[in-house]
């Protein structure tokens, strides 16, 4: 044989797996249909969010959390309602998974050398019910390092163990099948494609030059979910969410193109949970592109305020870093406004300064390069925006700014084909608003949202403006930002059991076979349910390939 596991892709996932075998003696054969430049996948591109429970940081600032509470947030948010069927081994994943990031799951990431900013985020702070979805308190941790930082234990451990002789690299090996023999998976077989030194993340050749095929006892997939390529999420996208948009902005490079999937639905095992999956409303084409249409988040503080394609007010909990799915499907539903697949911010320069932030490693140089005295200049004693935002203010397709309201609006009707927004209805709305930030209670329930935020040290530190009227010049000034869909995560994906086994549709393993990361749904085929609590994505990847190397090293035993 040519290894005792083969794993294929070599994203985060597929690097613990991969530390989980070397380290205890497995000889390893990693397969990736990239170069070397790219291990790592995904995720180091991130922003290296994590979800933990009952934090020293959470209590260093104040925040009361604790398993039942996160349990009853994610059960909120899961809405999990096929545990017949579908969502059987998911619902489990998810117990363990919150299990996990109450227990050992920070000291196992500080055992690897991570490190977290003393600040805690609050991500998707929910739909304003106590049993709805969202999170009750801040639990968003980002590493030291940003995703980049998540990434490199796990790379440099591969290449220990490449040159030990543990692991061999196949980069630019395209794995189209898994081999099985007498029902049991016993390698994979696909092409050899031709060198390709495009710097990580650009789009590489898939000019075919050679077969090759691999054995080994066990294979594991860890190959990622289908956010690159549109046509396919089209093709799931759920009737609940009404029309998929036409045009979407892509917040993965092109190779997450979802062929592990089928490779992994033709070797047996079950697909379950398509329709789940998770795509931002705040993507903003990036003047500096990576990737085919590459898109960044931005990652909102709480006072933006947020219209529609013909300058309507969303709704609650339509607020900025609430709900995001709840969002979407505002926004893909709504009859009149289903055929744009924009919307809008409108918000001030104070608001920018403080509240805006940028999803991924790129995005975060400071934090990336794990320079303290960077962030402390940059982030709480710097005048002005951060560089990367002020770059997109200066450079962004999708940003103007204005000194008063009716210039504003008319250079965001510039960036439409027709011109869709009335300045004196976004002035009533705007007026309408500002007239509640004379007292510290109100009706609306977006400033109740920005003054209770405050009231977390976190967010009055570093991530919330102080409440003030949009339109007072002295706040100023204006600026509107164009927001697309940006395609994100898989949700759903090959049904698993708790040891990454992947299960076929008798409910049965598949022998030999193994599944991790975004393509087992992070675990069980949809550990999220229908909606995820962020900083769940990096720690799905870690805990569901740490299963799937564990699992596999004990079957290969001997």
């Amino acid at each position: 044989m040519d290894a005792d596991v083969i794993i294929v892709g070599a994203g985060l996932a597929g690097l613990t797996a991969a530390h989980e075998l070397t380290s205890r003696g497995r000889r390893v054969a990693l397969v990736d249909q990239e170069n070397a430049a790219n291990l790592g996948g995904q995720a180091f591109w991130s922003f290296g969010g994590l979800f933990f429970v009952d934090s020293p940081e959470q209590r260093r600032m104040g925040v009361h959390d604790s398993l039942e509470l996160a349990w009853s947030d994610w059960l909120g948010s899961a809405r999990f309602d096929r545990e017949q069927d579908e969502d059987g081994w998911a619902k489990r994943w998810a117990r363990a998974y919150v299990e996990f990031a109450a227990g050992e799951k920070r000291s196992w990431l500080l055992s690897h050398g991570l490190a977290f900013l003393p600040t805690v985020g609050w991500a998707e702070r929910g739909d304003l019910r106590a049993d709805g979805h969202g999170n009750s308190v801040p639990r968003f941790h980002v590493t030291w390092g940003t995703g980049t930082g998540v990434v490199e234990p796990f790379v440099r451990y591969a290449k220990q163990a490449a040159a030990s002789g543990l692991l061999t690299f196949h980069h630019r090996h395209r794995v189209d099948d898994v081999v099985v023999t007498g029902g049991t998976a016993s390698g994979v077989r696909g092409k050899v494609l031709a060198e390709d030194d495009s710097a990580r993340g650009v789009k590489s050749n898939r000019d075919e030059i050679a077969d090759f095929e691999l054995s080994a006892q066990a294979v594991i997939l860890t190959t990622g979910g289908i956010g690159a390529d549109h046509d396919l999420v089209r093709r799931h996208w759920p009737e609940r969410l009404g029309t998929a948009p036409k045009t979407m902005v892509s917040g993965v490079p092109a190779y997450v193109d979802g062929r592990g999937l089928e490779i992994g639905r033709r070797a047996g095992g079950r697909l379950v949970n398509s329709d789940r999956m998770w795509h931002y409303t705040e993507g903003i084409q990036n003047w500096n592109p990576v990737w085919p249409g590459h898109g960044i988040r931005i990652l909102p503080g709480p006072s933006s305020m947020w219209f529609d394609a013909l300058g309507r007010r969303l709704p609650s909990p339509c607020l900025p870093g609430y709900d995001t799915l709840g969002t979407l499907k505002y926004l893909r539903t709504t009859p009149d406004i289903a055929e744009y697949d924009h919307s809008w911010f409108v918000l001030t320069q104070k608001i920018v300064e403080k509240e805006f932030a940028l999803s991924g490693s790129e995005q975060n140089p400071d934090i990336t390069a794990k320079d303290r005295k960077s962030v402390l200049r940059e982030r709480v004693l710097g005048k002005g925006a951060p560089a990367p935002v002020d770059a997109f203010l200066k450079r962004g397709a999708d940003f103007v700014v204005a000194g008063n309201l009716t210039d504003l609006v008319r250079k965001m009707n510039s960036l439409t084909a027709e011109p869709l927004l009335d300045p004196d209805l976004l002035r009533r709305q705007i007026e309408a608003r500002d007239l509640q930030m004379a007292n510290p209670y109100n009706k609306d329930a977006q400033v109740q949202g920005i003054r209770n935020a405050r009231r977390f040290l976190g967010d009055r530190l570093g991530r919330v403006a102080s409440p003030h009227r949009l339109l007072d010049p002295s706040c100023g000034p204006l600026i509107g930002v164009k927001l697309h869909i940006l395609t994100r995560k898989t949700l759903g994906g090959i049904q698993t059991d708790l040891d990454s086994r992947v299960l076929g549709d008798d409910g049965a393993p598949v022998p030999g076979l193994y599944a991790a990361g975004e393509v087992a749904g992070f675990g069980g085929g949809g550990v999220h349910g229908y909606n995820a609590l962020e900083g769940t994505f990096l720690g799905g990847c870690l805990f569901s390939g740490r299963a799937a190397g564990r699992a596999a090293a004990a079957a290969t035993a001997g």
